[in-house]
């Protein structure tokens, strides 16, 4: 598998937790969650985000509004749920033990003696 695709799946992978993340600190609409990741350095475009934003809302993870805007048609803001949040803090639990097993087998001499 040629690298540029490695990197494509892992950032598939957890665009899920960014995006709870995100939303975790303020409702936003999607060019703004574009532009959140992208100063993160996670290149993200619309084709992707908005089945995973349409999943999640069906999963009942995050709802969303819609608002007026003073230079166009009215935007759609999401926002998480309650159990959007609880999902936050699972998915965090999950990636916080899997960074840290991944980091252990990478680098093996960090591993505590037995």
């Amino acid at each position: 598998m040629a690298p540029e695709n490695n990197s494509a799946q892992m950032r598939k992978g957890v665009l899920e937790l960014c995006i709870l993340a995100s939303l975790d600190r303020a409702p936003s609409y999607v060019p703004d969650l574009i532009a959140d990741f992208q100063q993160s350095g996670l290149s993200v475009v619309e084709g992707t985000l908005y089945p995973l934003l349409t999943r999640l809302k069906n999963a009942e993870l995050l709802t969303y509004q819609w608002e007026e805007s003073r230079s166009g048609p009215p935007r759609k803001y999401y926002r998480l749920t309650d159990e959007g949040r609880r999902a936050l803090l699972e998915h965090r639990q999950s990636w916080d033990e899997l960074v840290q097993a991944v980091h252990l087998i990478l680098n093996p001499q960090t591993r505590k003696a037995e």
